[in-house]
């Protein structure tokens, strides 16, 4: 079968160009001056006139079905990847899980069985290490060089869950600095939250607010600068900072830049528009539905300004979701009286694209730098590129054709993951995903689904091309 989107404007990391794509079955073939597209019949055609054509999203950072605070990420890799897909994503890097105590390998087969025949989308896998040992490390090199597993998440939060001490992560660094994978790291000092949010309690102080106020941004700076001091230890271990919040944190992250570490960061659209005064400081319990840690930060401090300026220098990278979804009833419910209980997460892997796009109308990103932070450099940081993330011959078929001239309510009533209340509830978008191609196949158009559970394929990735 063979498609053409006419007429758009492809915008890439770049530049943008008026210019027709070609696709043949999987792949884009070419990209075609306009005048010559008389000259093609294809089997299908669609109108991109007015329209921009982006390479479908990655979303780098998801948690589907993650079994989490006595309950479980709402969204299935079935529901979850349903609903990337209608928000203009076409792969997911989802996180498998290991356990102290549990086989490496094992955990990433549990995640494997859980995703196999029911994505939508196109899918890989980062593996959480919380247990590192001399299996584990012995795991590293045979997850990256058979299992195309080339990124390893650990905690500096989280103490008897997932958290590692920094030994642990020094070694887990030296591994990942010899196989040449990444490591990505939840910074925040667990061992000193842990106290503050004990003393909250005892005083009394259970709202859900609390739970951003005993998770300061000095401890996220702190860990953040602890785990690039680490990284150095390990002779340059790439380091990927996740869901990156606070101004102290990102600080820490652009002067290794500037010394040309391999250090970099993602944030995510709660704390580019969600604050701890609006959204967590609801009134009883409703701030309940943003818990998430990193925490929502004050709106009184400039960190949201100061995340936006990341993205435009690049100091931060990427912005991925850290899609964790969970429903208020019988699940965010778990934490009244205490909000140590309220399962963390939020759920937004349907509207990273939109959401960011407002960033370019409120002249905060270009177009082309659109792209990179939702596309082209997640594909480069996880060694997908250039199968994914460009629109250039060559590259899988995924393609999103975005509408700047319509609007996007966001909505509990209109939403496709599964939870009972949106985090952006009423918030409006000047522009909207139209049509969206997987692989060649169209899979959102006209406001209808098209795709079907199980045509996600499971991507193995090589190295990051984006080390420097």
């Amino acid at each position: 079968m063979s498609l053409l989107v006419k007429g758009g404007t492809v915008v890439g990391p770049t530049g943008t160009q008026v210019a027709d794509v070609l696709v043949e079955g999987e792949k884009i073939v070419a990209l075609l001056d306009p005048s010559f597209g008389h000259s093609i019949t294809p089997d299908q055609m669609i109108d991109a006139a007015g329209k921009y054509v982006i390479p479908g999203g990655i979303d780098a950072h998801t948690h589907m079905e993650l079994p989490f605070g006595g309950t479980a990420a709402s969204d299935t890799f079935d529901t979850g990847t349903r609903a990337a897909a209608w928000g203009g994503t076409t792969t997911i890097i989802d996180f498998a899980v290991q356990r102290t105590g549990e086989v490496v390998q094992d955990g990433l087969a549990a995640w494997h069985a859980k995703a196999d025949g029911n994505c939508h989308i196109d899918y890989a896998f980062h593996m959480i290490l919380g247990g590192v040992d001399d299996d584990s490390l012995k795991a590293m090199d045979q997850l990256v060089s058979d299992e195309g597993v080339t990124s390893f998440k650990l905690f500096m939060a989280y103490p008897g869950v997932f958290y590692s001490d920094d030994g642990q992560i020094l070694r887990a660094m030296q591994t990942a600095r010899e196989n040449g994978a990444m490591v990505m790291m939840h910074a925040e000092n667990g061992i000193a939250i842990d106290v503050l949010v004990q003393q909250a309690i005892a005083r009394g102080e259970t709202d859900p607010i609390y739970h951003g106020i005993t998770r300061p941004a000095a401890l996220e700076a702190e860990a953040t600068n602890r785990a690039i001091a680490l990284a150095e230890v390990a002779r340059d271990c790439p380091l990927y900072i996740v869901h990156l919040s606070a101004s102290q944190a990102l600080e820490h992250v652009a002067q290794a830049r500037d010394a040309g570490r391999n250090v970099f960061a993602e944030t995510c659209p709660q704390y580019l528009y969600l604050t701890l005064e609006d959204q967590l400081g609801a009134p009883g319990f409703e701030g309940a539905k943003w818990v998430c840690s990193t925490p929502l930060r004050s709106k009184h401090e400039s960190h949201a300004k100061d995340l936006w300026k990341g993205l435009r220098s690049n100091d931060l990278a990427i912005v991925s979701t850290d899609h964790c979804p969970f429903c208020m009833k019988d699940q965010k419910e778990l934490g009244l009286g205490d909000f140590s209980k309220i399962p963390n997460g939020i759920g937004g892997v349907e509207h990273r694209v939109d959401l960011i796009y407002q960033g370019v109308v409120d002249g905060q990103l270009s177009l082309e730098r659109w792209v990179e932070t939702i596309a082209t450099t997640p594909a480069r940081m996880f060694g997908l590129y250039p199968r994914k993330g460009i629109v250039a011959p060559g590259s899988d078929a995924d393609l999103v054709v975005y509408d700047p001239n319509a609007t996007t309510r966001i909505s509990v009533d209109t939403h496709h993951m599964n939870m009972d209340y949106s985090a952006y509830e009423g918030v409006e978008i000047k522009g909207r995903v139209g049509t969206v191609i997987s692989r060649g196949e169209v899979i959102v158009a006209d406001g209808n689904y098209h795709g079907r559970k199980g045509r996600g394929k499971f991507l193995e990735r090589g190295l990051s091309s984006y080390l420097v």
